[in-house]
C-alpha cells in the first residue's frame, strides 16, 4: 500500500481569532461596575462623617463611618436572604431630625416603644432601673459650665420655661403629654434616643422622639479618621471648604488617625 503524505498545514488546528472589546462594550462594563457601586453604596452601605461632640467617646469629630443600610431596615420580600432584626436599646444608629427629613444625626436609642424612662443627675433610668452606662457623659464640677448640672436636661424629663434654649416649640409643647409620674413614656413606633456626651448633645431631650421610619441604619465601623476643628461644622463657605481640603491634603499622614482605622461601633 502506498502512503499519505500529510503536511503539518493539515493536522494544524488553527487558533481562534482573538476579539478585541469595542468602546461600546467597554463603557457598557464601566457602566455596569459604576451602577452596582451606586446601588451598594445606596441601598446597602453608606458612608458618614462625624460634624460634631455629641457622640464622644464612641466618636469623635472627624470620624468616618460606614453604615449598615439594611439591617435595621423593614424586611423587603424579594431580598428574603437578607438578616434583617429591629432597633434594640443601645444600637448606635443614623436617623433623619424629626422635622428636619435633611439633616442625618448618629445617637445611640435609648428607650424603645412602651419604655418608661427618666434621669436624676444624668443616671438613666430605664423601666425604674438605673443604667451602667461608661460611656455616656455625666454632669462634672470642672469649671466648665456646660458640664455643670442643668436641672432639664440632667433631670429630664420635666417641661421647661418657654421658650427654652435648644428645645424645639413642637416638643416643648408635646412633651408633658408623653409624661407619667417621674417618667418619659415611649408611645408606639417611636425610639427615644440620645447622645453618648449627654452634656453637650442636642438630643431627644430637646426635640422628642425619633419615629422608626426616619432611621437609616447603624454605623458599624470607622474607615478613617481625621483630626478636624470642632467649629469646622461652621465654616460652610466655598472658600473655608477649600482651606479645609488643602490642609487635609497637606497634613493627612500627620493628622490622620491611625489607631481609630477600622474601629468597630458599638
Amino acid at each position: 500500500m502506498g502512503t499519505m503524505e500529510v503536511t503539518p498545514n493539515e493536522t494544524e488546528t488553527k487558533e481562534p481569532a482573538k476579539q478585541t472589546e469595542t468602546p461600546l462594550e467597554s463603557l457598557a462594563s464601566i457602566c455596569s461596575v459604576l451602577a452596582i457601586g451606586l446601588f451598594v453604596m445606596t441601598f446597602i452601605f453608606q458612608n458618614f462623617e462625624i460634624p460634631s461632640a455629641s457622640m464622644v467617646k464612641t466618636l469623635l469629630i472627624g470620624d468616618h463611618v460606614l453604615v449598615d443600610r439594611i439591617t435595621l431596615a423593614p424586611p423587603a420580600k424579594w431580598a428574603p436572604f437578607t438578616r434583617y432584626r429591629d432597633v434594640q436599646r443601645g444600637d448606635v444608629i443614623v436617623f433623619l431630625k424629626p422635622g428636619e427629613p435633611d439633616l442625618f444625626l448618629v445617637k445611640r436609642a435609648i428607650a424603645l416603644p412602651g419604655d418608661r424612662i427618666h434621669l436624676r443627675n444624668g443616671i438613666v433610668y430605664l423601666n425604674g432601673v438605673a443604667q451602667d452606662e461608661p460611656q455616656a457623659g455625666k454632669p462634672l464640677d470642672d469649671g466648665n459650665p456646660q458640664h455643670a448640672f442643668n436641672a432639664f436636661r440632667d433631670d429630664f424629663p420635666n417641661v421647661p420655661p418657654d421658650p427654652y434654649s435648644g428645645v424645639t416649640a413642637s416638643w416643648q409643647y408635646e412633651l408633658p403629654n408623653h409624661i407619667q409620674g417621674e417618667d418619659l413614656v415611649v408611645p408606639p413606633g417611636k425610639i427615644f434616643a440620645m447622645g453618648d456626651n449627654r452634656t453637650e448633645s442636642l438630643d431627644g431631650r430637646y426635640w422628642g422622639f425619633v419615629p422608626r421610619e426616619n432611621i437609616v441604619g447603624r454605623p458599624m465601623f470607622v474607615y478613617w479618621s481625621f483630626e478636624t476643628p470642632a467649629d469646622q461644622i461652621n465654616k460652610q463657605s466655598i472658600g473655608e471648604r477649600i482651606a479645609f481640603m488643602g490642609h487635609i491634603v497637606l497634613h493627612i499622614f500627620s493628622e490622620t488617625r491611625w489607631k481609630r482605622t477600622l474601629h468597630l461601633i458599638r
